[in-house]
């Protein structure tokens, strides 16, 4: 399906639709991640009762090719902006009024400060939601291949090439931004062109991070500076271990791999649903 935005860049969508009465649900990619790697866990969603859950590309992006003669530059707060808050619209659609939850992986949990709507949500769950400053994280060659390698890279191509690691194919823009918000030690909070950052403070939705013990970008110093700037929501922080998904290794983007049904999604369906108390892995305070 098309998702239309407020600027005219179409998204493509993918749209689950059941006969339950549990929430909509909303699902927002990480960076360079396509939204088929979705497509399980919202099928889940739907099978456990979901009216209906929807997955999308941000724009340049996979499905989210530029329109043929677009000419406006594609910045990375487009994502939180004019997608997420116009995939909020599409997913209203099917069913005005209904209640509603949100899932984020990493860019997609960020957004929900940004995007000015976070009180459409009754719940938002977040897989792997971090700050990406460089030096929280532990990935010693992070830094290296962003900013020696990548930067330079950007200036040659209109999008990021396969060859780069990044996963999909992104914006050389959106490229340029990212980096620029990971040298700096507050990330986007830190860019003084992003008003919209003010936003985090109004945010009240209950919030569930889950980080990853092998997650190499989701440590905990760099999901702690990110859950911070949630001063006035509800924030409950758990850690899950390769030892809690039967000894497989996790990582930053395994969480919604098919191989982790069984093990990871029940209890994460549960408390967007209902708010059902989570057991699964560590539960982190401070």
């Amino acid at each position: 399906m098309s998702i239309p935005t407020p600027d005219g860049f179409p998204l493509a969508g993918t749209l689950f639709e059941g006969t339950g009465d549990k929430p909509l649900v909303l699902i927002s990619s990480a960076t360079a991640v396509p939204r088929g790697l979705y497509a399980a866990f919202a099928r889940a969603s739907v099978e456990k009762g979901a009216r209906a859950a929807l997955i999308y590309d941000y724009r340049g992006t996979g499905g989210s090719a530029r329109p043929n003669g677009w000419k406006k530059r594609i910045s990375m707060k487009d994502w939180a902006l004019f997608d997420l808050p116009a995939a909020v619209a599409t997913l209203d659609a099917v069913a005005p009024g209904h209640e509603m939850v949100g899932v984020g992986q990493s860019f997609g949990g960020q957004a929900l400060g940004l995007c000015g709507i976070a009180g459409r949500f009754k719940r938002y769950g977040m897989v792997a939601t971090m700050s990406g400053y460089l030096k929280d994280l532990n990935d010693p060659w992070a830094g290296p291949r962003m900013t020696l390698v990548g930067v330079p890279v950007s200036f040659l191509f209109t999008d990021m090439p396969r060859w780069m690691g990044l996963g999909e194919p992104i914006p050389a823009s959106v490229f340029r931004d990212w980096a620029r918000w990971c040298r700096h030690p507050d990330y986007f909070f830190g860019d003084a062109s992003l008003a919209e950052t003010a936003r985090y403070r109004d945010v009240k939705t209950p919030i569930l991070a889950l980080g990853l013990t092998d997650d190499i970008w989701g440590t905990p110093k760099a999901v702690a500076a990110l859950m911070k700037r949630y001063e006035n929501a509800p924030v409950e922080e758990r850690w899950i271990s390769p030892d809690d998904a039967g000894g497989r290794k996790i990582g930053h983007l395994g969480f919604f791999r098919s191989r982790f049904a069984d093990v990871l999604w029940p209890e994460l369906i549960g408390w967007l649903f209902d708010g059902t108390a989570v057991t699964l892995g560590e539960r982190r305070v401070g």
